[in-house]
């Protein structure tokens, strides 16, 4: 697994989960500001109330790191713990990948994304009159459902990875601007699947 879910000597958890969130909103405002500026400007908001908006938007998603990191250091923890458990990795992460890419094929990712690719991104209306923190908030929350798929990928190919996250930036850009966005999702899904699908049979040759 990823050193990202480890504790160098001395360190606590509480300061490992620091490390890890500073790490991880970092590389959300890198990989998210891309495909949410666009969103952002629709609004025609004073450049303050933008600050306020994006504020919220990455808070959310600080938030879904958190969510990310307690399960991947628990999982990390127990394969350090069980040799059984540390050998099944891979197997558990092909079939993961096999899971999240079947959601790209989804009436529920589907349903998310075009909330996200709405004129103000987060819900079937928000009105211009609604403050620039909670717009945020809904964008990043509608966000957050919509490339969960595609982040949890992420977080079993390598978190920190920077090929990996660089592929995941660009599929997450397709999917939010460019025309016809079922093609983008579903590519990603076939893509996904396959992936999850060599890694169980790389794994089952291996213990045979």
């Amino acid at each position: 697994m990823s050193m990202m879910w480890m504790r160098m000597p001395g360190q606590t958890w509480v300061f490992s989960a620091l490390s890890f969130l500073f790490m991880w909103l970092s590389m959300m405002v890198v990989m998210m500001m891309s495909s949410v500026l666009p969103m952002f400007l629709k609004t025609h908001r004073h450049w303050l109330s933008l600050c306020y908006m994006a504020s919220g938007y990455f808070i959310i998603w600080l938030l879904a790191g958190v969510a990310i990191y307690i399960p991947g250091a628990f999982l990390n923890y127990a394969a350090m713990q069980s040799s059984f458990l540390s050998r099944a990795v891979p197997l558990l992460s092909g079939t993961a990948l096999i899971a999240v890419g079947t959601v790209q094929f989804t009436r529920w990712k589907m349903t998310h994304l075009m909330r996200c690719r709405s004129p103000f991104g987060c819900a079937p209306s928000c009105p211009q009159n609604e403050p620039s923190f909670r717009l945020g908030c809904k964008q990043g929350l509608v966000c957050c459902a919509c490339c969960s798929a595609l982040m949890i990928t992420q977080a079993i190919l390598g978190v920190m990875n920077l090929l990996v996250m660089a592929v995941v930036t660009i599929v997450i850009t397709a999917e939010k601007l460019l025309p016809r966005p079922e093609v983008t999702v579903r590519l990603a899904g076939i893509i996904t699947i396959i992936a999850g699908i060599v890694m169980d049979i790389n794994w089952v040759l291996f213990k045979a």
